[in-house]
């Protein structure tokens, strides 16, 4: 594998409360990203265990024991075919507590190396899962990378922090699926994550579930903001990009991104003995 470039298939299909047909569809995909030459697969938000109060009313009476079975088959399969996965699913606590919303990372030799849990839920998680507090780090090709989820969106703190660690590609799952029609989220989620993209200078997978009505598919963006390629609508699908460090992009705040990290909001003098830049109420 060549050092500084690594290949990621963004995979998206129609996530449902039913275990075992979602790991059959992400074992399919699993394989046609190691086909296409992927060195990662990544999947959307809960893709193996299904959404709490969206697919399934509670996790009453939820089968752990084959969520158990079928990630284990999974970071088998993962051994076999000598790729990475970042898997969508959710991860049981000792009770009372509730779930973590979680992201799986599963090495090319079939381990489960870490686990991100989601760190900003909604109030409408709130109900059914437990937030994290930890980033996940890892490293392929000599990029560093990193797992966020859906709702860690709306929350810039998140990619400044990582943007601090020399963090290169985010990978970002999400769940924006099963609506009635256009939504909101059409017109923020993926704008969001290019605006988040493009001020931190990351190459970004964001993933997305689908199915009548998703608001947006699934996509890939580069570190100038722009989406270069992007899932079909409302269907299964996959897609695989090439991140390649030696690339440059557009990037105008590059300059002065550490001034802003560290606080210095201005990338003049923060204080000047000028009398006419100290009376704003004079022309």
């Amino acid at each position: 594998m060549n050092a500084e470039v690594l290949r990621i298939a963004t995979c998206q299909f129609g996530v449902t409360a039913d275990l075992a047909a979602n790991a059959e569809r992400i074992a399919a995909l699993m394989k046609a990203a190691a086909e296409k030459g992927a060195h990662i697969a990544h999947f959307s938000e809960c893709a193996l265990s299904g959404y709490a109060g969206v697919d399934f009313d509670s996790f009453e009476g939820y089968r752990w024991d084959l969520l158990k079975e079928k990630t284990l088959d999974l970071a088998a399969l993962a051994g076999r075919l000598g790729i990475w996965i970042a898997l969508g699913s959710s991860h049981r606590l000792t009770e009372p507590n509730l779930p973590h919303n979680c992201l799986y990372l599963i090495s090319p030799e079939g381990k489960i190396v870490d686990r991100y849990d989601k760190r900003f839920c909604t109030e409408a998680d709130l109900k059914h899962y437990t937030p994290g507090n930890h980033f996940v780090y890892f490293v392929i090709n000599k990029i560093k990378c990193a797992l966020l989820i859906c709702f860690d969106l709306r929350f810039p703190e998140l990619y400044r922090a990582l943007y601090k660690e020399d963090v290169k590609v985010i990978f970002q799952s999400f769940y924006n699926a099963r609506q009635q029609g256009p939504s909101v989220h059409t017109e923020i989620m993926r704008q969001t994550m290019q605006a988040n993209a493009a001020d931190n200078g990351f190459w970004a997978s964001m993933t997305n579930s689908c199915g009548w009505f998703c608001p947006y598919p699934s996509c890939f963006i580069q570190p100038d903001g722009r989406i270069i390629s992007q899932c079909a609508e409302h269907k299964e699908d996959l897609i695989v990009n090439t991140v390649d460090l030696s690339r440059t992009f557009y990037d105008p705040a590059a300059p002065f991104r550490d001034l802003a990290t560290e606080g210095i909001l201005t990338n003049g003098p923060e204080f000047l003995e000028d009398r006419r830049t100290k009376n704003r109420t004079v022309l």
